[in-house]
């Protein structure tokens, strides 16, 4: 039996807090609320989150502070809260490891929506797009992807840490190595959705796992920059 989905609600806004706690256990999962940093702290070691929705503006402590510190402890995906206009810190945020984002206000079906997504990448089952690895070890440019086990290793052996989304984004580009993916392809096969004129979204998250792989991002040899197409995994990839 699939275990029930555990979500940390991490939002001043006790309106909020309250129409999302009831929203999504209507919608089966079990949810957790806090009002602040200092709240989510104290309840993070008491429950396993599966995931957190974390407003980017808290009192204190922002939620750039505390999806910084959730990195520190693991992997587990959070999906981002933030008005329409604060996108550097958008940007910021997804560069600390945000799986994904939605602006206020917001349909609680559509975040609900997002949660399932991201879930589902996190659990191995993928999204649109994204079929089952049928190889149990694929490598590329000298390192290891182990899409059963949902790691990656490099050169060395060494297990290098990906969030939901760093992962998710290297297996859509390994499936399809040495083709050019435009900015609103990997949109639609990550999230199912276009990318907007000015979301940087997918040049956030190419550029951290460029940082994951050691590919120089002012001259990368791995995932390449197609100039006015998008990105290109130039790597000879075996299967095993």
């Amino acid at each position: 039996m699939e275990p029930v989905p555990h979500i940390l609600v991490v939002d001043d806004d006790r309106e909020i807090r309250d129409l999302l706690s009831k929203f999504l256990e209507r919608q089966g999962m079990r949810v957790t609320a806090a009002r602040d940093a200092k709240e989510a702290r104290k309840l993070w070691p008491l429950g396993r989150y599966h995931l957190v929705v974390l407003d980017l503006m808290l009192p204190g402590e922002s939620g750039l502070d505390v999806a910084r510190w959730i990195r520190t402890q693991g992997d587990t995906p959070i999906v981002m809260l933030t008005a329409m206009a604060e996108e550097t810190d958008r940007i910021v945020g997804l560069e600390l490891g945000a799986d994904d984002y939605l602006g206020k206000p917001f349909n609680p079906r559509e975040l609900l929506a997002r949660i399932r997504a991201v879930l589902r990448r996190a659990s191995g089952e993928g999204g649109p797009g994204v079929k089952e690895p049928p190889a149990k070890v694929i490598r590329f440019g000298g390192w290891l992807l182990e899409p059963a086990r949902r790691r990656l290793l490099n050169p060395d052996g060494v297990e290098v840490p990906l969030t939901g989304g760093e992962y998710e984004l290297l297996q859509v580009m390994v499936e399809r190595a040495n083709r050019v993916l435009t900015r609103d392809m990997l949109m639609d096969l990550l999230r199912g959705r276009q990318a907007g004129p000015f979301d940087r979204a997918i040049d956030v998250a190419v550029s951290r796992l460029r940082r994951k792989l050691e590919d120089d991002g002012r001259n990368p040899s791995l995932i390449k920059t197609v100039r006015g197409g998008g990105y290109v995994l130039a790597a000879t990839v075996e299967k095993a």
